[in-house]
């Protein structure tokens, strides 16, 4: 048993307690052995279900996935869930009827809102019930253990996130099966261990994974994604950053990798990013120069490369780029830079090994960190094959955009707001300190 799940058996200590002095005052009294507080909850439901009539067999499978997530829910300090009474569960607070997209005519259950709740409880698997949701945001809760296997009776959901919450155990696996998702956010949990390849193979337009306990090598099939933004930040990474990303050159807008621990010189194919405006790459131990590349990304406007090895000097393409205001160059050895960046709007160099400029390292350190030329071959990296041109490089056509809409009106909620430095503080807040 997870230390989660434990948690959550000790806080129902209470309904538990009285679930067994019923049992056994029906067996006392009546001699019917074997009564669980399982059986007496389904035979409870099986009671109202007697006398309860619904519109449709949709809104009846979602009255019993309601009714069962309200009985797994072990505090409701804002109660939400009050009014989870009765049959008419269209009239249910934070739960939204329409009708079904393959039936105009029928009224279903089509998207839960539970954020911000501090709601405590589980995932119950009748969760699967609810087979025409479309939308399921539970973020900023205390919701713990996994997600339940029957998730993948979801076929229609669209968007999920279940952020900032105590979800935990390895990369949930059920998330692959769902094919209409294009939104997945599980960031700020503590999900552990490696995140399977095929997620950068699916059609998603959006993936926060960061701030959780993941630790693998970023596959090269990443190119492979065609998702607009994509957060990885703050988990356990390693090896190399690849350079298959500029596989995503045609959808990618913002990517986020800081504190990963990647080992690697950036890759000169990050140049081929022209629809990048967010990249993030500090806190890691990227070293050798700054690719000319990055020249090429005239739509850039927040650049962060702090806390690496970074070397040599800061060509001035990159702080001409038209579109950027934010560059952070803090914490490298970089030893020149342009004289144009000292007009961006938000420049920071401090600590690296540029003479005449406040605030460096010390000539000790310097010359000790670049005595050393870094080989980037030494990496072993993989690298895009370079016969080809970047219009040719596909194997097959890239995806076409996944949807017309504009990026601030994709999503039926709104989506997390723009990245900003400092890079700690994207989308939704962390969870509050214990």
């Amino acid at each position: 048993m997870n230390k989660c799940m434990g948690e959550c058996l000790i806080s129902r200590i209470p309904f538990l307690l009285a679930i067994l002095f019923l049992a056994s005052a029906f067996s006392g009294d009546h001699g019917i052995a074997g009564v669980t507080a399982s059986n007496i909850r389904h035979s409870h439901r099986r009671h109202l279900l007697s006398d309860y009539q619904f519109a449709n067999p949709h809104l009846k499978d979602a009255y019993i996935a309601l009714q069962a997530l309200k009985h797994a829910i072990i505090s409701d300090p804002y109660n939400m869930t009050a009014s989870w009474v009765g049959p008419d569960v269209c009239n249910y607070n934070r739960v939204f009827c329409a009708p079904a997209p393959y039936d105009p005519y029928l009224t279903v259950v089509a998207s839960i809102d539970l954020n911000h709740g501090d709601i405590a409880g589980y995932l119950p698997e009748e969760l699967g019930l609810l087979v025409d949701l479309s939308v399921l945001h539970i973020n900023s809760n205390r919701f713990c253990c996994t997600l339940p296997s029957k998730f993948d009776q979801l076929k229609l959901l669209h968007e999920l996130d279940l952020s900032n919450n105590k979800l935990s155990g390895k990369f949930p696996e059920v998330l692959l099966r769902l094919p209409s998702l294009k939104y997945l956010d599980i960031r700020y949990n503590e999900f552990e261990g490696s995140v399977p390849k095929e997620l950068f193979d699916l059609p998603l337009d959006a993936i926060f994974i960061n701030s959780n306990r993941f630790k693998f090598e970023i596959p090269d099939n990443i190119g492979n994604s065609p998702v607009s933004v994509i957060v990885l930040a703050n988990n356990k990474f390693s090896g190399c950053l690849p350079s298959g990303i500029a596989n995503m050159s045609n959808t990618l807008n913002e990517i986020i990798l800081m504190n990963n621990g990647l080992n690697s010189c950036i890759p000169s194919e990050f140049g081929l990013l022209k629809s990048l405006t967010v990249l993030d790459l500090s806190l890691n131990n990227l070293a050798g120069p700054l690719p000319d590349q990055f020249g090429s990304l005239e739509k850039i406007e927040v650049l962060n490369l702090a806390h690496n090895r970074i070397t040599g000097s800061t060509p001035d393409s990159i702080c001409s780029l038209p579109k950027l205001k934010d560059l952070n160059l803090s914490y490298n050895y970089l030893t020149s830079e342009s004289s144009s960046c000292l007009h961006l709007s938000s420049y920071a160099d401090e600590l690296n090994c540029i003479q005449g400029r406040p605030h460096q390292k010390s000539e000790g350190e310097c010359k000790a960190a670049l005595s050393n030329q870094v080989n980037c071959d030494s990496f072993k990296c993989k690298k895009c094959p370079s016969e080809v041109s970047p219009e040719d490089r596909y194997l097959s056509p890239p995806p076409p955009p996944t949807s017309e809409v504009s990026p601030e009106d994709r999503y039926l909620s709104p989506p997390p707001p723009p990245l900003v430095i400092p890079v700690w503080t994207y989308g939704s807040p962390p969870p509050p300190s214990q």
